[in-house]
């Protein structure tokens, strides 16, 4: 027979309609009546639990809407249903062992939930614009099939005493009645140091209003947020994620992988891999992808094969891009 915890973990994804956790409490307790010895109780319990699957989105489908904003917090929030996965990113071995821990335990959430435990939920991404903080919210999402929620800072903040702390409840109320991974971008803008000499009291409201709303959090929503200034980020804020991860811009050997990644259906020429990576080093990977797709366009209009001067062209032009003080996401 199942066990309370199971039973409400049940309900609890029921009343959420997350379908994902609800086949994973219910496959569960199948296997709890196989290992009993009921047998035929628990062929009934996963024929049932196939029947549904059938029934349900497949991975890589567009899920049913049921996440989308309604109401004042669909003003706040932003919503996609990500295809993205870790496989398609580059990142650092210690950083992708990071990410899927992250997503292993989301993924068997439940048993994590049913021994009295948290997974890790409240992440800090820091690091360079374009080094792929963004990217991780979107593969994270489409690893574990949820909507990714990106909060709309311009709509968030407003100059109006007590709004923004006010609109920040509706959105960590959306965080706990819906499952999904939220993404505040930027978040410096609403996380910096209460102590800072530019600091208004508004300021101070809304990292006081963050920090006890995201200590008081205990749904089963993925939180990121990213930031390329963590130094300004108030001291108390580092104490409540459960990770921060540190991005960096890429060495030779990811540029070269990025490269290689980017180009592998283009007809390239004569292409000497370490000589690029040494041009490249410096740029981010939002850089390097987008000299990339530059040298392919290039190629396509000259209808020719690209060349290593393409692409040394291309990186040389980011680079010229990003000194001119174009931000880079």
């Amino acid at each position: 027979m199942p066990n309370a915890d199971q039973i409400k973990a049940l309900l609890k994804a029921y009343a959420r309609g997350d379908d994902a956790q609800f086949q994973s409490v219910a496959m569960q307790i199948a296997a709890g009546e196989a290992r009993q010895g009921h047998g035929k109780l628990a062929e009934e319990l996963k024929h049932l639990i196939d029947e549904a699957k059938v029934k349900l989105p497949r991975a890589g489908v567009t899920p049913i809407p049921l996440a989308r904003p309604k109401g004042e917090v669909a003003d706040l929030l932003s919503v996609t249903y990500p295809n993205t996965r870790l496989k398609d990113l580059i990142f650092a071995d210690k950083l992708r062992l990071a990410l899927e821990r992250v997503v292993r335990e989301h993924k068997t959430i439940a048993d994590i939930r049913a021994h009295g435990l948290s997974p890790r939920k409240k992440i800090l991404l820091v690091g360079p614009p374009g080094t792929g903080k963004t990217m991780t919210a979107s593969a994270l999402a489409g690893e574990l099939g949820l909507p990714l929620f990106v909060v709309r800072l311009d709509r968030l903040i407003t100059r109006y005493m007590g709004e923004t702390a006010a609109k920040l409840r509706l959105i960590f109320d959306a965080i706990a009645q819906t499952r999904a991974v939220y993404l505040f971008d930027e978040f410096d803008s609403i996380g910096s140091e209460r102590g800072l000499s530019n600091d208004v009291g508004e300021i101070r409201r809304v990292v006081n209003s963050f920090l006890q709303m995201v200590e008081q959090d205990t749904s089963d929503s993925l939180i990121l947020a990213a930031t390329n200034h963590p130094h300004i980020l108030d001291r108390a804020l580092f104490r409540r994620f459960d990770n921060i991860l540190e991005y960096s811009l890429p060495n030779k050997t990811e540029i070269t992988t990025a490269l290689k990644s980017k180009l592998a259906g283009a007809k390239v020429k004569d292409v000497r891999w370490s000589r690029l990576a040494d041009r490249a080093l410096g740029l981010s990977y939002a850089d390097i992808t987008r000299a990339a797709e530059d040298a392919i366009k290039h190629g396509l209009i000259e209808r020719r094969q690209i060349t290593q001067t393409d692409i040394a062209a291309a990186i040389d032009e980011r680079r010229t891009t990003f000194a001119h003080g174009e931000t880079r996401s």
